[in-house]
């Protein structure tokens, strides 16, 4: 079966261009009503990121999760991983998230967490789907959801996100550069790191509805750099609009990636006997990770990309640590899904415990030189029947010579077709990435 709306991660686009618009939303929140009111009432929570359309769908979501007879929780601007914290902790029936991750405020979407806090089996995505087809019939009156707000949200995940980190540890003495990309997470990740005792700088904390990403946030880590260098903190965190990404900055201003952070939580988990098995990362993950983590001889497999896949392989193998270079990290052993916030914690309890500063502790990996382009497609295309892209690929391979990789991947949330060459030289990587995208998109032209 395929999926009509939903994609990789929920579903997602322009702000008033179908699905993404309020009629649609009073329709999905019905829906999603229905099949999560099966088993009796339900209570779904609904959180959003703080791009000024979330409102207006947030009320949408609201009705007609109401109107099919399912209690609402509101938690208002809230981060992704929050969303998946608070629907375990209040047995709700499910979580909603309103946003569009490290997209601008003119695009949106919505996900969806179990009770588990875990994002959705295809099952019930299916369900949702199916349910989104048919009439849409509102209960009787006696029966229609009512709404509360919680009221305390942001105290409780500041509360988790602190219990994360080692109770023998703090941040005393430590200055963090911070950006919260004028998202979900600006105002809870302040209060985290200097409650555990850091000196913090922030930018990013001032949303207005129009600003989320915008010149700020892990996509865009120019201007943490400068902040950086500027204030000479000891190194910076960069979030994304929704708080399930991360990147980081040392302290001499380098970027550091979600393989990097991996490798520098592995390395540390492994000295201290916390390692359970393997490391899981995607197609996208660095060789130069796979290679550092042979070096410790710890396993390493790839799971498709997306942040569910890499959580599905981990349960799979009963892991805990796992993630995609972007920096969905995800520590299974503390949440269910990715969380910015706690993953940061993780690099700092590193950082504390070894007493070595970040551009250090991630000399233990290689990167090779890897390059992407985004080749727009305008539509889900099947790259499987264009043989002039097979061709395409074979042609880049044989100049790799088989030290390097090459990957097309669709996107689960753009119409773009993404290129990816990795290989040792990186003028020759370049070129030839630049090379294969041209040759994609004159084949699917």
């Amino acid at each position: 079966m395929v999926k009509k709306h939903f994609g990789t991660d929920g579903i997602r686009g322009r702000v008033g261009e179908h699905p993404i618009t309020a009629e649609f939303m009073l329709r999905l929140g019905w829906a999603a009503g229905r099949v999560f009111s099966r088993d009796g009432r339900g209570r779904i929570l609904i959180g959003k990121d703080t791009r000024v359309s979330g409102y207006m769908f947030e009320s949408a979501l609201e009705a007609g999760l109401a109107s099919a007879g399912v209690d609402v929780s509101l938690l208002g601007p809230m981060p992704t991983p929050a969303i998946a914290y608070l629907t375990r902790t209040f047995k709700a029936s499910a979580g909603i998230v309103i946003s569009a991750s490290h997209n601008p405020f003119y695009d949106n979407g919505v996900k969806f967490f179990s009770s588990k806090g875990e994002k959705l089996d295809d099952e019930i995505e299916y369900a949702i789907e199916e349910e989104l087809e048919a009439d849409m019939q509102m209960v009787a009156s006696d029966r229609i959801g009512k709404v509360s707000r919680i009221n305390d949200a942001a105290g409780r995940y500041v509360e988790f996100c602190k219990s994360c980190f080692p109770d023998d540890l703090n941040l005393k003495g430590m200055k963090i550069a911070l950006d919260c990309a004028h998202g979900a997470t600006y105002h809870i990740a302040p209060k985290v790191l200097a409650e555990l005792g850091a000196e913090v700088i922030e930018q990013g904390t001032s949303p207005d509805g129009f600003n989320i990403n915008k010149g700020v946030g892990s996509t865009e880590p120019a201007a943490l750099i400068a902040l950086v260098k500027e204030t000479n903190a000891d190194l910076g965190i960069a979030l994304d609009g929704d708080g399930d990404r991360l990147i980081m900055v040392d302290a001499v201003g380098e970027v550091v990636d979600g393989d990097e952070l991996l490798l520098v939580m592995c390395a540390d988990r492994l000295a201290s006997g916390e390692l359970k098995g393997g490391v899981v990362g995607t197609l996208m993950s660095n060789f130069g990770l796979e290679e550092a983590l042979d070096g410790l001889k710890v396993p390493f497999v790839r799971a498709a990309v997306g942040d569910r896949y890499v959580l599905s392989e981990l349960l799979l193998r009963n892991w805990t640590l796992g993630g995609e270079s972007s920096g969905h990290l995800i520590c299974r052993d503390m949440t269910t899904t990715g969380d910015g916030i706690v993953s940061a914690l993780q690099v700092l309890a590193a950082m504390v415990r070894s007493d070595k500063p970040l551009e250090q502790l991630k000399r233990g990996m290689q990167k090779y030189p890897q390059h992407m382009i985004n080749v727009s497609c305008g539509q889900k295309v099947d790259l499987s029947s264009h043989s002039e892209v097979a061709d395409a690929v074979k042609a880049t391979e044989k100049q790799l010579a088989g030290k390097g990789r090459v990957l097309l991947r669709p996107s689960g949330t753009e119409p773009v077709v993404r290129v990816m060459v990795e290989g040792e030289d990186d003028l020759i990587v370049s070129t030839l990435t630049k090379d294969l995208a041209q040759r994609v998109a004159d084949a699917l032209s």
